[in-house]
């Protein structure tokens, strides 16, 4: 059984019997795992509507693991069985050792768990139960889970992001210490060369104060160089990734540079696996959340679920939209290193997203919002491109 993508929902609801007497024919048991880092309780759901049997805790080893896959193999005599556990802190080091053993594993979504809302008690055991019995039922919705490549790529990005994250800090300490003690910059950027020129002729009358500043003043610039080496990092394993080509064709795009196209393809993968631009926008959060009820219609804010360090880059790139649309030298010659079709795609939507930026804050919407709404755009255009980069088919209406 392949293992489902990010984006699979739930089955739908009603002919109970009929799913089971399906999942029945693919899986001899479904196995729920409660993970945790030093035990993983389990339970044994077979086809049919018998309570899950629960069978005890092992060790989150794999020498224990591996044991339990065995005896459970033996147990119904080498037929498939489906392993599922929720996504969290552990990763997926346990669903690779599944996969090789020769059965199915299912990463969960947690947050897209049915639970009843009366139930107030929760252990391991009942955990683990309630996994089986859902997953025997097909009402748990699987992760897309990447392969050690991806997982190795995600890891860089994500280590740039909390050096970058780290580096901030340093500078609203600094700028504190100075707004402090009324050491105020009359220049017009800050963080730039100049600036640090003039940190070095900032006085202080007392020998500790001094000492405090040039302590922050090597924060700032410990974390500068730290994000500087991780982003070199990142350009220097582009060219041997397999999503290299995507990643290029993707900075064909205004505001799509080096980090912001590795973050997103590190976090999604193959875009082209949704099976829609509005699938994908819904699974970043970018779609707004609805509360309908009889003849009223609600709608709020973005929904924001889904992967927050995507909807946050795309957010950030969609800031560059506010100016008119043009082809400037640098957007050029990323765009030259790409098709002629991917060029044309990359064009249309940097026509569309401006004007639709201007046409938004025309209303006098905040522009949060508007930038919000660029930036749900912004992803369908992203899919569009991943698809003519892996040659499938995209509908856009934009040619060479």
């Amino acid at each position: 059984m392949n293992q489902s993508n990010a984006t699979q929902q739930p089955v739908v609801k009603g002919a109970v019997a009929e799913r089971l007497n399906a999942a029945s024919n693919v899986h001899a048991a479904y196995i729920g795992l409660d993970v945790h880092k030093a035990t993983i309780a389990i339970s044994i759901a077979e086809a049919g509507r018998q309570e899950p049997e629960f069978r005890g805790e092992i060790p989150n080893e794999p020498k224990a693991i591996d044991k339990l896959v065995r005896q459970l193999s033996e147990r119904f005599g080498g037929q498939p069985l489906l392993f599922s556990y929720e996504a969290g802190p552990c990763g997926y080091g346990l669903y690779h050792q599944v996969q090789a053993s020769g059965h199915d594993c299912e990463v969960v979504a947690p947050s897209l768990i049915p639970r009843r809302a009366g139930d107030r008690v929760k252990t391991d055991r009942r955990d683990a139960q309630m996994l089986a019995r859902l997953s025997r039922s097909g009402d748990l919705t699987p992760v897309w889970v990447p392969t050690p490549e991806q997982e190795a790529i995600r890891d860089l990005t994500r280590a740039r992001e909390d050096m970058k994250a780290i580096e901030l800090k340093a500078r609203q300490r600094l700028s504190a210490f100075l707004l402090r003690h009324g050491k105020v910059y009359r220049g017009k950027s800050k963080w730039i060369p100049s600036y640090f020129r003039w940190l070095e002729t900032v006085r202080f009358d007392t020998p500790v104060q001094q000492i405090v500043l040039e302590e922050y003043v090597d924060a700032v610039k410990g974390a500068q160089r730290r994000v500087a080496g991780l982003e070199k990092q990142m350009a220097a394993a582009l060219p041997t990734w397999s999503l290299a080509p995507v990643a290029e064709a993707l900075m064909a795009m205004r505001g799509i540079s080096l980090i912001t196209a590795m973050t997103v393809l590190a976090e999604l993968g193959d875009i082209s696996r949704f099976d829609s631009p509005r699938q994908l926008m819904a699974y970043l959060g970018l779609v707004p959340s609805e509360h309908s009820t009889g003849s009223s219609r609600r709608q709020g804010g973005i929904t924001k679920t889904g992967n927050g360090h995507v909807r946050r880059v795309l957010v950030e790139a969609a800031w560059s939209y506010r100016f008119p649309a043009r082809k400037t030298r640098i957007i050029q010659q990323r765009a030259e290193r790409t098709s002629p079709t991917v060029q044309a795609i990359a064009w249309e939507a940097q026509k569309r997203l401006c004007g639709r930026y201007r046409r938004l804050a025309a209303t006098g919407k905040v522009k949060q919002l508007v930038i919000t709404a660029v930036a749900r755009e912004l992803a369908g255009f992203l899919w569009a491109i991943t698809c003519e980069a892996m040659g499938k088919p995209h509908g856009s209406r934009a040619t060479a």
